[in-house]
């Protein structure tokens, strides 16, 4: 007989899946930054990947916030790309690539104990350490015998771990506005993060590059896949599956960027990365797995495939 936790766990495969393509498709951002874009204008790229995409998702959608939710989208447009892309810029800047992405990989333990104090939730020993072996997985994927350890980028790479597991946890918090479907509410987050990205991305980087045929399809990846599907994704599986669940998918970003790097650069990894990819993929299955049986909501839920491209108004079931 099935048990109650494999049958919640089935249950959310479909929803897990989906988000996941979200991080997946984020793990090819840095080679098409490496690869396609002009150098120099990471932050003109972070502009163009979230600003139009938003401006295309509020005109599909036409469902503006209300009352207090506007200060809400702005406060999360802000703080899950506005704020992360330059602290991202940062320690991608002043460290090796393997260190930045393993910082940022602390996230999901940042979710786990920011799911205490925001979310009343209780601190879970298996979330902490299947979190930390996501983390030292990640190390010894991507860091290299030659990484450097600069402060200001260990503080930014931090940064960007704390400000992205808020946003996280205060999307998880706050839901989702009343009669405002995922692709709306994407929509704003990525048009404040937009909108603050634009005095960022003058001060810091000057007038925009010239911008070449391959540069256009880069920046057409990063608007419409990188951007718009991927956040529409997201955000909802944020809303819909467990949130320390969510956050560990993460971790595939640092993966897919060093599968890419063995596949299309050369980067042909050793024994070592190869057990950091083990233990980084044991860490993503474990926080998919519910802590204890009966934690889940008991009834058919709809169809979630349909409720993400459908910007209509939602009902969110709580458990008693």
């Amino acid at each position: 007989m099935t048990s109650p936790a494999a049958r919640a766990a089935r249950g959310n495969l479909p929803r897990t899946l989906l988000t996941a393509l979200a991080p997946l498709t984020w793990g090819t951002v840095y080679i098409v930054t490496t690869e396609l874009l002009p150098p120099g204008h990471p932050l003109f790229a972070g502009l163009i990947r979230a600003l139009p995409a938003g401006l295309i998702a509020l005109a599909l959608t036409r469902t503006p916030p209300r009352g207090a939710w506007w200060g809400r989208v702005a406060v999360l447009g802000t703080l899950n790309i506005g704020l992360l892309f330059p602290l991202l810029f940062i320690a991608a800047e002043r460290l090796p690539g393997g260190v930045a992405a393993t910082l940022t990989a602390a996230m999901p333990l940042m979710v786990a104990v920011l799911a205490v104090t925001v979310l009343r939730e209780s601190l879970s020993a298996r979330r902490l350490a299947w979190g930390a072996i996501g983390v030292v997985g990640i190390g010894l994927v991507v860091i290299g015998p030659h990484a450097a350890f600069d402060p200001v980028g260990i503080a930014a790479g931090l940064a960007a771990a704390a400000v992205l597991a808020l946003g996280v946890t205060l999307t998880k918090r706050w839901g989702r506005p009343p009669g405002m479907g995922p692709t709306a509410f994407a929509g704003w987050q990525l048009t404040a993060g937009g909108l603050f990205l634009i005095p960022v991305t003058v001060l810091a980087e000057g007038p925009p590059p010239a911008v070449g045929p391959a540069a256009a399809l880069g920046y057409l990846w990063l608007c419409l896949v990188c951007g718009l599907l991927t956040f529409v994704l997201w955000f909802q599986g944020i809303g819909s599956l467990p949130v320390t669940s969510a956050a560990v998918l993460g971790l595939l970003s640092p993966l897919v960027a060093a599968l890419l790097g063995a596949v299309l650069l050369g980067q042909t990894p050793g024994p070592v990365q190869l057990v950091g990819f083990g233990l980084a993929l044991a860490a993503i299955v474990a926080g998919q797995l519910p802590a204890r049986a009966g934690q889940s909501c008991g009834g058919r839920e709809p169809s979630w495939w349909s409720a993400t491209f459908r910007a209509s108004s939602t009902s969110r079931r709580k458990c008693p």
